[in-house]
């Protein structure tokens, strides 16, 4: 009898340790938005994914630049005229943004919000810009005129015009902050994918880690690569839908903040980091900058990796990848 009621015990407990994975798919942020936890059961599965829903909502309100409500749009609103107090966590994520903005040259640039939207990318434009109308769409855009005040936790918008844009960062930010509030809430494994900018921690039910495909945009049939994500992120900026040619040159959707030119040369950058938002920021900073530039920069910060795709299909990886053992 006693032992009977050991494999009693044993059947029910293995069946309440049993965990499945839950995902969900929806569209925030204007953009796809996918949710994999593993819980163990659909009330548990449900739960999680509420609050990362939740949580989208939440930071949503307060970086948004298309909500004029917001914080970020208040102090669009009030650019040239007077320094507008934010929350800390507003005021630390634009501070990092700045970081990185100085990191990369300014290739990464929030202020990029300011620009004139003078290409087109919809089919529409049938000739490039003139060299002026460039040169002049660019004229507001400058990370060096976003003052902060720590002791105020205010931001000012030196001149008149100028605007934040969090697109390139906050996407990734939003992706930690999930993470974060999961696990805190008891998820131990899952993976947040809001638009390409994925985060995985903890491992499958069978306790394989997380893996992530990297496909050669030139060929999306063919994955040259697949890496296990463990508690890490990734990030894929491409040209490879949005871009223009003029005169046998490729122009991507993604302009030089700094210039007022497209990208070119690249189709493609994968950055692979310990947290999304730095993966989100590095991988527009990258595409930018080009191959050499960009593979230079990555090669000098720790714990940062990546891969490049060319225009000519050609793939570039940073010095501590090796494609070999992942393919």
């Amino acid at each position: 009898m006693r032992f009977l009621f050991f494999i009693l015990a044993y059947f029910f407990s293995s069946v309440l340790s049993a965990q499945m994975v839950y995902t969900q798919k929806t569209k925030m942020l204007g953009s796809p938005f996918e949710m994999t936890v593993v819980a163990q059961d659909t009330v548990e599965g449900n739960y999680f994914i509420q609050k990362a829903i939740d949580e989208v909502k939440r930071i949503e309100h307060l970086i948004s630049d298309w909500i004029p409500t917001t914080q970020i749009s208040q102090v669009n609103q009030n650019a040239g005229i007077t320094p507008v107090r934010v929350d800390q966590e507003v005021f630390q994520l634009i501070e990092r943004a700045i970081k990185i903005s100085k990191l990369t040259y300014g290739a990464f640039d929030i202020s990029y919000a300011s620009m004139d939207k003078i290409w087109k990318f919809d089919g529409s434009m049938k000739e490039m810009p003139t060299e002026e109308a460039i040169k002049n769409s660019v004229a507001k855009v400058g990370y060096q005129n976003i003052i902060l005040n720590e002791k105020e936790s205010t931001i000012f918008l030196k001149n008149k015009g100028m605007k934040l844009g969090l697109g390139g960062i906050g996407q990734g930010y939003i992706a930690d902050k999930i993470k974060a509030l999961l696990i805190e809430s008891g998820c131990k494994s899952g993976i947040v994918n809001v638009s390409g900018d994925i985060f995985a921690w903890g491992k499958q039910p069978d306790g394989k880690p997380w893996t992530v495909a990297i496909v050669n945009p030139i060929n999306k049939n063919k994955v040259f690569a697949t890496f296990p994500l463990e508690d890490s992120a990734v990030e894929t900026s491409g040209s490879y839908e949005k871009y223009v040619t003029f005169n046998g040159k490729r122009y991507s959707h993604i302009i030089d903040p700094r210039t007022g030119y497209p990208a070119s040369g690249i189709v493609s950058v994968s950055v692979f980091a310990k947290t999304t938002e730095v993966a989100d920021a590095l991988a527009t900073g990258v595409f930018v900058l080009g191959v050499d530039v960009g593979l230079d920069l990555i090669n000098q910060l720790k714990g940062i990796e990546c891969i490049i795709v060319d225009d000519k299909g050609v793939v570039h990886t940073s010095k501590n990848i090796d494609l070999k053992k992942y393919e």
